[in-house]
């Protein structure tokens, strides 16, 4: 599937879906009745942040022009294992060791949004 250029009427349109339906699954997902453990409440932040930091990093790429879909599936994919394993090690070592993960995709999070943010204005 080839991506609209970035810039033209599409690609506000595509953003503008992405916003939309990115706002009504946090919306459903606050609102529904599923319950994590707690012993898994930091394994679930830390993907959830990778998965952010992803997702934001193929916006980034996309509005750069150099979007593949290789490296955003495989960087989702690898991240999300890196940060959960980095958790579990950190468990079992009895070390909080996700703060690493935390720290970093944070900082990753708001790089890409900075960029984002200036591409869109």
């Amino acid at each position: 599937m080839r991506l609209p250029a970035a810039g033209s009427r599409e690609a506000l349109w595509l953003v503008g879906a992405v916003i939309v339906f990115g706002i009504l699954g946090i919306v459903i997902g606050l609102n529904a009745p599923v319950q994590i453990p707690p012993g898994y409440s930091r394994y679930t932040a830390v993907m959830i942040l990778a998965a952010l930091d992803s997702v934001l990093g193929a916006v980034k790429a996309w509005l750069n022009g150099n979007f593949e879909n290789k490296v955003f599936v495989s960087g989702l994919l690898v991240n999300s294992l890196a940060a959960g394993a980095l958790t579990y090690l950190g468990d079992k070592l009895g070390v909080e060791l996700y703060f690493a993960a935390i720290v970093a995709f944070g900082v990753r999070i708001f790089d890409n949004l900075a960029v984002i943010r200036r591409h869109l204005l």
